[in-house]
């Protein structure tokens, strides 16, 4: 799969409405060829929205969605380029692996040596070379989900969007689907991600957008994330025994653990050890992408 310059994506302005609902409101953002872009919000904040007018599925009141600079992904020959794995898993229990990997590339036009190709190829993919007879309901929830992915990418797209690819699997399944779509990154492949775990974000995604009611509140790299919108790290020390002053020490002392606030925790801790202080355990809690994604949205519980 060739690489090119330029976006793969382009989001212009993106709005649409429910009744009185504003489900996306304003929305812009690009990705680049063989970019990894994730997208994360809490429940409700209008990622499935805006997911579905990139894709096609629905159509934006205001805005433009634009593939390759100007062709609208509504258009059937755009489509064609874009795979998509879906939270609700699209694959058919009563069909094999192979038969629904099959079923999807001929939907896209496959056919003959390079549909049995592909085949193969997907049963790799998602780690089933060895079940490909057996039928999907006899497949546990992470062997689904892996399906779920190379039934998507069975017909080499060249923009992949993976929502909540991981939900529900075991450690072992949630790897491999990792390793899968850091292969399909290598080949070329445009991705865009989304999920409620930030670590997978930090992992695989080059750039974040966190969205919240409709708009998007920040768009950046992890570490430029973290470094705008994570705040101070946070030094904490617990003492042996009590130091003879509290008049010296950088912050308050709860009991026996002191707690330190800072932009920069190495100087801290260094300073601490200067101090002769009796010190029997020490943390740094450093920002991370969870913590920006919480300080942007606010700890409220979304039901």
């Amino acid at each position: 799969m060739a690489i090119l310059g330029g976006a793969m994506l382009e989001a212009r302005d993106l709005r649409k409405s429910f009744g009185e609902l504003r489900a996306v409101d304003g929305v812009s953002f690009d990705i680049e060829r063989a970019e990894s872009f994730g997208l994360l919000g809490p429940n409700g904040a209008g990622k499935s929205t805006t997911i579905s007018m990139l894709v096609g599925a629905l159509l934006p009141d205001s805005g433009t969605v634009r593939l390759d600079g100007d062709r609208s992904p509504s258009a059937p020959a755009t489509r064609r380029e874009i795979g998509v794995a879906p939270q609700d898993l699209a694959i058919y229990e009563e069909l094999s692996a192979e038969e629904n990997l099959a079923f999807f590339g001929r939907i896209y036009g496959l056919r003959g040596r390079r549909l049995a190709e592909r085949v193969s190829w997907g049963l790799e993919l998602a780690g089933l070379s060895g079940r490909r007879k057996d039928r999907a309901e006899t497949f546990s929830g992470g062997m689904k989900r892996r399906l779920n992915l190379a039934c998507a990418a069975v017909h080499e797209p060249r923009l992949l969007l993976c929502d909540e690819p991981t939900v529900g699997v075991d450690p072992q399944s949630r790897n491999h689907i990792f390793e899968s779509i850091e292969a399909l990154r290598a080949d070329g492949c445009t991705l865009l991600y989304t999920t409620h775990y930030m670590e997978e974000a930090e992992r695989l995604c080059e750039r974040v957008a966190i969205m919240d009611h409709g708009r998007i509140l920040a768009l950046g790299s992890v570490p430029e994330l973290i470094a705008e919108h994570g705040g101070a790290a946070t030094v904490e020390v617990e003492l042996a025994e009590a130091p003879p002053s509290t008049a010296v020490l950088p912050g308050p002392l709860d009991g026996l653990t002191l707690r330190v606030q800072t932009e920069d925790p190495l100087p801290a801790v260094e300073s601490l050890g200067g101090q002769g202080l009796a010190i029997k355990r020490l943390r740094i809690d450093r920002p991370d992408l969870e913590r920006v994604f919480l300080n942007l949205t606010g700890r409220s519980l979304r039901d």
